[in-house]
């Protein structure tokens, strides 16, 4: 752990900055750690120059961002960004927020002790061992149910799992996304797509229909130091929970803490659980880093973001009250008002610095 003294800068790199129709963690992760340490930087790693978290102004705006490497393109050159952006910013820690990210970064733990840069993420094991294809082995040490998951490098044997499991199904990257689909023309077509974006093996998943319910929580070395448990009200086009209420549920509260054990987890994690009627609870799978929705929490005193950024920089964390049961969020869309030229710099220079952005800021949001 890299610890933080009191008179010292602290400067939080932070990723996953779009909040548009398919939000990242990024926006809410900002927000709620900044209620806890107003004076923190904090410097947006950025993939995308139109992630519309680059351009907001409210609590969850960054104060510099800077384009990255797809993490596709391994860790050296991803290491190199990092280097170049500390050794402008002096980055105090790493928070990421999109799955992706977590191979490279896990393996660079050691470099980025050495650069002073603490890193929040789970240990490499306790990593692999939530992988989507190794879902079932988990479930099954933990007593937790789980979906038929089977794990495909080419169409043939995607199209044997959709038979074996039975439509319909998921197809899901070894990351990110899934596809609901209900034929084999669907499958295929959802294997090539998914596999071209997010690499091999693509999961075949049997589907699971009933409540769906989404758990925020944060662990330290296999003990559950906090967590909020939603029921989801609303959903997008693409499954993302787009309006829930806190559930008191004592069940979902021992899978919680079950998974935590079994896993021995550090840090963040997203637990997605579907309640078939008249059945258990359905582990759908499990994330490294929080949900998208996660700063609403925080807002009512259980601030899960702000515990880990302070934990990790060796600080005091803030004592995490209990979110009430009943507690509700909805998400709305906001239009955020930029300059034109920050998305031309921004795609030129691979960078945005703190003294642009609230240049902009200051004298309005449109160049005379």
């Amino acid at each position: 752990m890299t610890l933080a003294r009191p008179d010292d800068p602290v400067v939080i790199a932070v990723s996953g900055l779009n909040r548009g129709e398919n939000p990242q963690p990024g926006g809410a992760v900002i927000e709620s750690v900044r209620a806890h340490m107003p004076n923190a930087k904090f410097v947006g790693i950025s993939y995308d120059p139109m992630e519309t978290g680059i351009y907001a102004q409210g609590p969850d705006r960054v104060d510099a961002v800077y384009l990255f490497p797809y993490p596709g393109s391994g860790k050296q050159d991803y290491l190199a960004r990092i280097q170049e952006v500390h050794a402008r910013e002096g980055l105090s820690l790493i928070l990421p927020t999109l799955d992706s990210e977590f191979d490279n970064l896990i393996d660079l733990r050691g470099e980025l002790q050495d650069l002073g840069i603490a890193l929040v993420a789970p240990a490499a094991n306790s990593f692999s061992e939530r992988s989507k294809s190794r879902l079932g082995e988990l479930c099954r040490k933990a007593g937790v149910a789980a979906p038929r998951t089977l794990p495909a490098n080419d169409i043939p044997s995607a199209v044997r799992h959709g038979l074996e499991i039975g439509y319909p199904c998921y197809i899901k990257g070894r990351h990110y996304e899934a596809q609901f689909v209900e034929t084999e023309a669907q499958l295929v077509a959802a294997f090539e797509r998914i596999a071209s974006i997010w690499g091999l093996p693509v999961l075949v998943q049997g589907a699971v229909f009933g409540e769906e319910y989404d758990v925020a929580a944060v662990a330290q070395d296999g003990d559950l130091v906090g967590a909020v448990a939603v029921r989801k009200l609303l959903r997008s086009k693409l499954g993302k929970g787009f309006g829930g209420v806190v559930v008191d549920n004592p069940e979902i509260a021992d899978i919680t803490r079950r998974l935590v054990k079994e896993l021995c987890w550090d840090g963040p994690l997203e637990i997605e659980l579907v309640k078939p009627a008249g059945g258990p609870f359905v582990l759908f799978e499990i994330n490294p880093r929080f949900p998208a929705w996660v700063s609403f929490a925080a807002k009512v005193g259980t601030n899960l973001p702000a515990w880990c950024a302070a934990h990790a920089l060796g600080m005091d964390p803030p004592a995490l009250a209990t979110c009430p049961a009943g507690t509700m969020f909805l998400r709305h869309c906001e239009d955020i008002v930029a300059n034109i030229s920050d998305l031309a710099d921004l795609g030129i220079d691979r960078q945005l610095t703190h003294h642009t952005l609230g240049h902009r800021q200051m004298n309005g949001t449109a160049d005379d």
